[in-house]
């Protein structure tokens, strides 16, 4: 047996659908595992704004394995920021630290960007930190490349008043 064969399984045994309610307990552990950081209070914010309503131009996804919780995708549909033309930015993305080289990641990348096509998109974007080798590596392994803007910065406490 291959490596390979128990994650293709297990991929294929996932579920990726839209949040529901009574997955927010799960969403928030999951992240807080991830990031270190419990922040119940924003995750039931996102849930309001894009797991309940806006579903044409906002998308949270969970991958549901028989009701245990392996990653979620969240992302939106933004129009003409800086005079971009309308695209898809996915902002938040996580995969269970135990789960990950399983396909999990890649199937929520291709719900949301189904999603993004469906609402008539035809470019995806999402930022990172320079140094999130890992979640850089991913995306770049999605076909992401670099684009044409770059992020500015200022931390007010340092700016002149």
């Amino acid at each position: 047996m291959s490596v390979s064969a128990p994650r293709l399984a297990r991929a294929d045994a996932l579920t990726v659908r839209p949040v529901e309610a009574r997955d927010l307990d799960a969403v928030i552990a999951l992240d807080a595992a991830v990031t270190g950081l419990s922040k119940p209070d924003y995750w039931y914010e996102l849930f309001h704004r894009y797991g309940t309503r806006g579903r044409q131009q906002r998308f949270f996804f969970v991958a549901d394995a028989d009701g245990r919780i392996d990653g979620s995708v969240l992302g939106e549909v933004r129009d003409w920021e800086f005079g971009s033309a309308p695209c898809g930015w996915v902002f938040g993305i996580s995969v269970r630290p135990d789960a990950r080289l399983e396909g999990i990641g890649t199937r929520l990348v291709q719900t949301i960007m189904a999603a993004f096509r469906r609402a008539g998109v035809t470019k995806v974007r999402t930022l990172l930190a320079r140094d999130n080798t890992l979640v850089l590596s991913f995306f770049r392994s999605q076909g992401m490349m670099a684009a044409p803007f770059i992020a500015l910065e200022l931390d007010l406490d340092e700016a002149p008043r």
